[in-house]
């Protein structure tokens, strides 16, 4: 995935459904206002491969969302997968270590040379945004900040030698300074203050479904993230490309 070259190239549309045909649906729909979809674990799940098939013959990038954490030979086999499909980016969990996260670079770098395909770029999953401090430190037993453990995370992933990683957009201000412009940060928890509206200091509070750690998609651009995954404010809307195309708005005005 080449970097975002306008707005509507940096908001990619969580496939989050339950068939096949919804997706496509909200594909056709979304054609022409975005360029780039997230399919995650509910999607591929339902529909395997032919939902990444469904997205690219439409024109869409694919960002594979499965957080890959296993053992290093699995996941590099997942990735080589993945890569054989097509799509432009995936990711892993960066708390699988260095050595999985590792075998993940060097196994999609192996397999696009092989299969004669662009590499896709290779995030690390750092602390989910449905996570805060309470619960990172009482349920997963990490004592440090969120923002402290995110940065610990991406610097391994960096070691590992992968291309960026996966944020809240709260985090993404430090890493951004931590680890440089060429760092590639994809950022969920992407939620509009009001959709159709930019918001300002008097828009009321962020919705926040079951993410702990949400932004504005101007903020969140502002605090230098690449990529803006948005889910429901789009996929949950009356009008889905009014909405995207409300999002893409607000980002231009940044």
């Amino acid at each position: 995935m080449v970097a975002p070259a306008s707005p509507a190239d940096r908001v990619l549309v969580a496939l989050d459904v339950e068939t096949l045909g919804e997706a496509e649906r909200l594909l056709d729909r979304l054609a022409g206002t975005l360029t780039g979809c997230k399919i995650g674990s509910q999607l591929f799940t339902a529909a395997g491969p032919r939902a990444v098939e469904a997205a690219r013959t439409r024109g869409f990038s694919v960002f594979l969302d499965l957080k890959y954490h296993d053992i290093p030979h699995t996941v590099a086999g997942a990735v080589r997968e993945a890569t054989r499909l097509g799509v432009a980016m995936l990711d892993v969990h960066a708390s699988g270590g260095v050595a999985m996260m590792r075998a993940a670079a060097e196994a999609a770098a192996q397999a696009a040379a092989g299969f004669g395909a662009p590499r896709p770029v290779c995030l690390g999953v750092t602390v989910l945004t449905s996570l805060d401090r309470a619960a990172l430190q009482r349920e997963v037993g990490v004592p440090a900040a969120v923002a402290a453990h995110v940065l610990h995370l991406a610097e391994r992933a960096r070691e590992a030698g992968l291309d960026g990683c996966v944020a809240s957009p709260q985090e993404v201000r430090p890493l951004r300074l931590a680890l440089g412009r060429a760092w590639v940060i994809v950022a969920p928890g992407i939620r509009p203050a009001e959709p159709g509206r930019i918001p300002d200091r008097r828009s009321p509070p962020l919705p926040m479904d079951d993410q702990a750690r949400v932004a504005t998609p101007r903020a969140a651009l502002a605090a230098g993230a690449d990529y803006l995954v948005v889910g429901r404010p789009i996929t949950g809307a009356a009008d889905p490309a009014a909405a995207a195309a409300a999002i893409v708005r607000e980002l231009g005005a940044a």
